[in-house]
């Protein structure tokens, strides 16, 4: 399965679109760290090995966050030596200067900040305010930067489209979270729509906005849940202001543990699938990946929810 059946799709660019894509596959991290039973470490490393076999550049490998809060992460010191020699770039999640201290042991130099631009997230996922989470990820970032020019740091936000206990949330509440995050010297930021309620107009003005606050497009990923459907029509709606950095999941894994209401993330297939129609670029071979994505359904004991997925392997639903 080294292409899609029959050649397809068939690509039609489309004006106003950037040549290239880059994306951050989140599906060894935020995915499996949404199962309820722990998958095994060997699993874990050989699932991101397959990924990147696949032509994925960046796979966030692992979170070295407390394993009471995600004990599905708790092998993050085991893990991590078992992929770092990959010739691909591996972020990591560091809640804490804790964290961090035990991602720069293992030699990590791409490490994330997993902030809330809504202060009933930052209370549900850190039991802090927007900006008692803001002041305890500044020590952090910038002694990650202090390691040198090769260390990159990500900025999450999660809740920039909607919040599930304060609806919706002012664009400007999240530009200046955005901003503080920037400041403080994060590389990248990436834009979460974490209960999937984003619709393309609101993305449109979002980064329209952030752009006029004098926040570089380059600098911007965004982060869509298919809750409802919309992920893909909100990627496209990201890709004609500019952004060329969008998170996906494998097989459309994973979620948000301290948002109810959050489901699946964007399954790379089918952002892989959109994109080859557009005759964007992004490197990576469909048809391993669709492979990569049902060995991994069937050490879960379900199918993908992805639909490209699906199409191209003949699961049953």
């Amino acid at each position: 399965m080294n292409t899609p059946e029959l050649g397809l799709p068939t690509a039609v660019p489309a004006e106003g679109l950037p040549a290239r894509v880059r994306i951050h596959e989140v599906g060894a991290r935020d995915g499996l760290q949404n199962e309820k039973a722990t998958v095994p470490t060997a699993v874990k490393a050989e699932f991101i090995r397959r990924l990147a076999g696949t032509g994925l550049t960046t796979i966030e490998a692992t979170s070295f966050v407390h394993p009471k809060w995600v004990p599905q992460l708790a092998d993050a010191e085991d893990l991590y030596p078992q992929v770092c020699d990959l010739p691909v770039s591996l972020p990591v999640l560091v809640p804490n200067e804790r964290g961090l201290d035990r991602a720069l042991a293992l030699g990590a130099r791409r490490v994330a900040v997993f902030a809330s631009a809504t202060e009933s997230f930052a209370k549900a996922n850190l039991n802090r305010t927007v900006d008692e989470a803001l002041a305890m990820f500044e020590p952090v970032v910038t002694r990650a930067k202090a390691q040198g020019d090769d260390v990159h740091v990500r900025g999450y936000l999660s809740m920039c489209f909607g919040d599930p206990w304060e609806g919706a949330v002012p664009v400007p509440q999240v530009v200046g979270v955005c901003r503080a995050l920037l400041d403080m010297g994060c590389d990248e930021l990436s834009l979460g729509d974490t209960i999937g309620v984003a619709t393309p107009g609101h993305v449109t003005a979002l980064l329209t906005a952030l752009t006029g606050a004098g926040v570089p497009v380059s600098a911007l990923g965004v982060h869509f849940h298919d809750t409802y459907g919309q992920a893909l029509s909100n990627t496209l709606a990201a890709l004609q202001q500019g952004v060329t950095t969008v998170d996906a999941s494998a097989g459309g894994l994973g979620g948000c543990p301290f948002a109810k209401s959050a489901t699946g993330n964007l399954a790379t297939e089918d952002l892989v699938w959109m994109l080859r129609g557009l005759g964007i670029d992004t490197g990576v071979d469909l048809g391993r990946l669709v492979a990569t994505s049902v060995w991994m359904a069937a050490h879960l004991g379900r199918p993908s929810p992805s639909r490209t997925v699906r199409a191209l392997s003949h699961q049953e639903s």
